[in-house]
């Protein structure tokens, strides 16, 4: 191949073994046996040769030696059959009983020589038990033995044992056997045996021959083993019955030497190779089904693995091994022409049934071979129907990895001929992106061991022959060096996974990324920067009245001006930059480090960016016609070394709401005091679940002042937490906490309910003034109130409904004006009034001044604050103050603390004040000394005309009458005087200036209220 080539010149060979190494003790014990058996069977041997020392010892070696060799090898056989389950477990135990014949047929040798020092009878017991030993040898090679699973099979097995056993008969009848049979003056006991013993012995070697290419995969060594002691002890009585050694044997020779080694090498043998069989698992036999001819087994199975671990030599034997019997006949016929002795009638009986069997055989296989081409013809038939008629292509690469085939379906699937791309390099056809990685992975699997990985699967780009590339998947199996690979086209699914990915990383709005996918890329950019680069940033955005878009408008408008929204902030960023949508209204962008520039200056020009990108999103939106406008605040925060992604899109976040808080439409940089003061707030607002529970909130009252006669027109309650640590918490630091939360509406039902309480009981003692409860616009139409729940509290407690004035806390443009303007009017009906707060402190106040039923106009502190120091502020005050007395509205300025600004006020129209200058705010029992014992004085100054408009009115519908009542009089009200004494208390201090305003020191308040600390 000229370029990289899909496959290795030269695949590095498999790992020999796949399983676990196995342990050093078992090998290491198995080497320590053999050596054990090589020098007892060597030393056996060395004394045979020596003699012994002296005849008796040689006789007792000779005999009762092999007796104990036997017996050791019976014991072996007995307790490995005993200790292991498997199916084998019959063989060793026929193994057992014949070597126990051995050993009892050695012992009463022994008992005649060695004990009776007499001659062994002929025949004797001893010989019966020698008889005894080939049977059970022979059943037990054939239950190791790979056993047919056919009846041609038995039939073949039976044949191939017959012709080497009646091969072998026709040699050594020839060579010996007709001489023992021919003995003169022998009986007919004698001699049959004398027959018996080399008969038996050529039984078991034909077992031995036959069954030796036949072993099962399974106990594969030690099934050798075995063998190899039969044929070692069969081979010594075939030496024992030869005419040359046996009228000279004695027993203590060295023939014993070899019968005790074999039995010795049996007693091995059950235990060889039983540490690598156990962990390696015994292959299973073959199945009826698997062996008959023609049968097609999956690669993986045991019985082909197996057969592909046989040698083909062995292979190659087994298939002579009729032929060779043939011979073998043969040459015993030849032997007896060339001496010049006529065929004696065994031997032509002998080869006349060996050629039969041969023939026979030979019949058998015929058929089988018939019937094995037919069979092969008809799966060849299969699969090449099933490899044309496949969809999927199939490809056949050499080693060099040429194609050497490729399927029909290729001109489908690829759109290119099948004789295209044969006897082409597969790399040729690859995409130059994928083929390094398929290269690696083709090697990788060539590698690999087949038993352990016999399949892998890789997923490449494909050139058509349309010129585009195709996703195919292919999976590659081994075949005769090469690779077999079952391709198929996969582009739909890898382009419909790319959709699914992009859809799930993206906002399928803007198509912008979303909160996971920007999250992923933010981590990536803190982990991969440097240290020291502190220029990375991220920007959190919040549209602002986002929401009045889509309630106004619609939801439909609403997404078409995030569309565009989107489009304006991805235009902003750089390419290498992220914008992304995280939900609603809100966006982010993450603009990457330039670590060319310093910490400054790269903070100056991610603020600028910020300034531009707010300025862009603020302009007008083109939807439907109409020109919508939305503001943005901006958060941002700098990527700090250690940081994570979490907390760096925490602190943008912050940044973000701080913007917001402060106005909005605006850009915030985060500080680290910004979380400082998150954990702070979560502190408190964990602390005032339970407060609520615990009786911690107390409710106190400011007394609202008529400015035209110091009467306490109403009270204005308020919540005042005492924690149980004893620190006093304002509505300022709680009420953030509890803002727009379940905390807040529980607050405020609380507020409520006891303001009411507190004001009927106050009532029912002669105290008439009315209760000011300050309520948010939303609470008033929260639908998970109860209906009707001032009206309710009104006659549970029996506050008659002019006892309460609600305070309109925000006019948020958000509310729904309709059904606040219903809900104001239905509770005016019932004589409830209705207070404006805040008004002048911005456009809403001026909105809901014009649509809601309100009776009461509140201040702005703003306005107060600079009413006497500010010409300009005086000229607004005076502005506001005229404009709500054109609407019959009584007037109440909140935040009045100073004397100056009481005669400022009351000199512009303004009716009522409440303020430091009369009073802060007092619990229950300073609330009734007050209204009790006196009004306020007010302070002396020149006195201005009002603005035309109604005359100044109580806060009351009507007087009612009482001690310290709306009618009575306050002490000193029209004489100017300058201290009124209640008690003997100070009320109030004022000095009338050179200009004719009050000027004097700051009042004192008539309650000590314990000092708040700052915020």
């Amino acid at each position: 191949m000229t370029g990289p080539g899909v496959m290795p010149a030269a695949p590095p060979a498999p790992p020999a073994a796949t399983g676990p190494e196995p342990a050093r003790g078992p090998a290491g014990s198995g080497v320590l046996g053999q050596l054990l058996l090589a020098l007892v069977c060597g030393g056996y041997a060395v004394g045979a040769v020596l003699g012994w020392g002296s005849p008796r010892l040689s006789m007792a070696m000779g005999d009762f030696g092999l007796s104990i060799a036997a017996g050791v090898a019976a014991v072996s056989c007995f307790l490995y059959a005993r200790t292991r389950g498997s199916r084998f477990r019959p063989a060793w135990v026929l193994f057992g009983i014949s070597s126990a014949m051995a050993s009892l047929g050695n012992a009463a040798w022994g008992w005649y020589e060695v004990i009776l020092d007499t001659e062994v009878p002929n025949p004797s017991i001893a010989d019966l038990f020698f008889l005894c030993f080939a049977p059970p040898a022979v059943v037990g090679l054939l239950v190791l033995a790979k056993r047919p699973v056919t009846r041609a099979g038995w039939v073949c097995l039976a044949l191939d044992s017959w012709l080497i056993g009646g091969s072998l008969l026709t040699l050594a009848w020839s060579l010996a056997l007709a001489h023992t049979a021919d003995i003169e003056g022998g009986s007919v006991s004698y001699a049959a045996l004398n027959l018996a013993y080399p008969l038996l012995d050529i039984a078991l070697v034909s077992m031995i021959l036959a069954l030796h290419f036949r072993r099962s995969s399974a106990g594969r060594s030690a099934l050798n083993t075995a063998i190899g002691a039969l044929a070692l002890t069969v081979l010594c009585d075939a030496l024992f019955t030869s005419p040359l050694l046996h009228s000279s044997y004695r027993s203590g020779q060295i023939l014993d030497a070899g019968w005790f080694a074999g039995s010795l090498l049996l007693a091995y043998a059950p235990w060889v190779g039983r540490h690598r069989e156990s962990e390696r698992g015994a292959p299973e036999e073959p199945s009826a089904q698997d062996a008959r001819p023609g049968a097609v087994r999956p690669a993986g199975h045991p019985a082909i693995a197996a057969h592909d671990r046989t040698s083909p030599i062995s292979g190659s034997l087994a298939a002579l091994t009729p032929y060779l019997a043939a011979a073998v006949c043969t040459l015993g016929i030849l032997y007896n022409v060339v001496n010049g002795r006529s065929v004696d009638r065994v031997v032509l009986v002998t080869a006349c049934t060996v050629v039969l069997a041969l023939v026979v055989r030979q019949g058998i296989m015929l058929i089988d071979n018939i019937t094995l081409t037919r069979e092969l013809a008809h799966q060849e038939n299969h699969f090449r129907s099933l490899v044309q008629g496949s969809s999927d292509v199939i490809m056949i690469a050499d080693p060099s990895g040429t194609l050497r085939y490729v399927s029909p379906a290729a001109s489908g699937v690829y759109g290119r001929d099948a004789s295209e791309l044969e006897d082409t390099e597969l790399s040729a056809h690859i995409h130059p992106g994928d083929l390094g990685r398929v290269v690696h992975e083709v090697r990788r699997f060539l590698a690999a061991d087949p038993a352990v990985e016999p399949t892998t699967r890789i997923e490449c780009r494909f050139q058509s022959g349309r010129g585009t590339w195709l996703n195919v998947e292919s999976t590659v199996n081994r075949h005769q060096g090469g690779l077999i690979f079952n391709s198929r086209d996969v582009t739909e699914r890898v382009r419909l996974q790319a959709q699914l990915q992009h859809s799930a990383e993206h906002d399928p709005l803007t198509d912008l990324p979303n909160r996971a996918l920007f999250t992923r890329r933010v981590s990536q950019a803190l982990s991969g920067r440097r240290s020291s680069d502190r220029g990375a940033a991220v920007l959190f955005i919040d549209l602002d009245g986002f929401k009045a878009v889509n309630d106004t408008i619609g939801h439909q408008a609403g997404d078409e001006l995030l569309v565009h929204a989107a489009r304006r902030l991805d235009e902003a960023v750089r390419a290498g930059d992220t914008a992304a949508r995280l939900g609603g209204d809100e966006f982010a962008a993450l603009i990457l480090g330039d670590t060319g520039e310093d910490r400054a200056a790269r903070e100056g020009h991610i603020q600028e960016l910020a300034d531009r990108l707010r300025k862009r999103l603020s302009e007008p939106y083109a939807i439907d016609g109409n020109d919508v406008r939305v503001a943005a605040s901006i958060g941002v925060a700098f990527a700090e070394p250690g940081q994570n992604a979490g907390e760096l899109l925490r602190n943008a976040d912050l940044a973000m709401y701080r913007a917001k808080a402060a106005g909005k439409d605006r850009v915030v940089l985060y500080a680290p005091q910004m979380q400082a003061d998150v954990v702070r707030k979560a502190e408190l607002a964990s602390r005032l679940r339970s407060a609520l529970n615990a009786g911690e909130f107390a409710l106190l009252h400011q007394p609202v002042v008529d400015l035209a006669t110091g009467k306490v027109a109403a009270v204005a309650a308020q919540a005042r937490w005492r924690s149980g640590q004893g620190i006093l918490f304002t509505p300022a630091e709680f009420l953030r906490v509890a803002d727009n939360g379940d905390r807040a509406a529980e607050l405020g039902r609380w507020t409520l309910e006891q303001a009411i309480a507190q004001a009927a009981e106050r009532h029912r003692s002669g105290h008439a003034a009315p209760v000011v409860v300050r309520l948010g616009a939303r609470r008033l139409l929260d639908r998970a109130a109860p209906p009707y729940a001032v009206e309710a509290l009104l006659t549970r407690y029996g506050l008659p409904s002019g006892g309460l004035v609600l305070e309109l806390a925000d006019s948020d443009s958000e509310v729904p004006q309709d059904a606040l303007e219903q809900r104001l009017t239905v509770l005016r009906r019932l004589g409830v009034r209705i207070a404006l707060d805040g008004f002048g402190g911005g456009h809403a106040a001026a909105d809901a001044l014009r649509r809601l039923p309100v009776d009461i106009l509140k201040l702005d502190r703003s306005l107060v604050e600079g009413v006497v120091e500010s010409a300009r502020q005086h000229k607004i005050t005076a502005g506001v103050l005229r404009i709500a007395a054109d609407l019959g509205l009584q007037t109440v300025a909140e935040g009045v603390d100073r004397p100056e600004q009481v005669v400022a006020l009351r000199a512009m129209g303004c009716t009522h004040a409440q303020g430091m200058a009369f009073a802060g705010h007092l619990d229950e029992y300073r609330l009734r000394r007050t209204l009790t014992h006196g009004t306020y004085a007010l302070p002396a100054g020149p006195v201005v005309p009002a603005p035309q408009g109604p005359p100044h009115a109580a806060l009351v519908p009507a007087a009612t009458g009482g001690s310290g009542g709306a009618g009575s009089e306050p002490p000193g009200a029209g004489g100017g005087a300058s201290l009124v004494t209640r008690r003997g208390a100070p009320a109030v201090v004022a000095q009338a200036a050179a200009a004719g305003m009050p000027r004097g020191p700051r009042p004192v308040g008539p309650h000590h209220e314990t000092p708040v600390p700052p915020t």
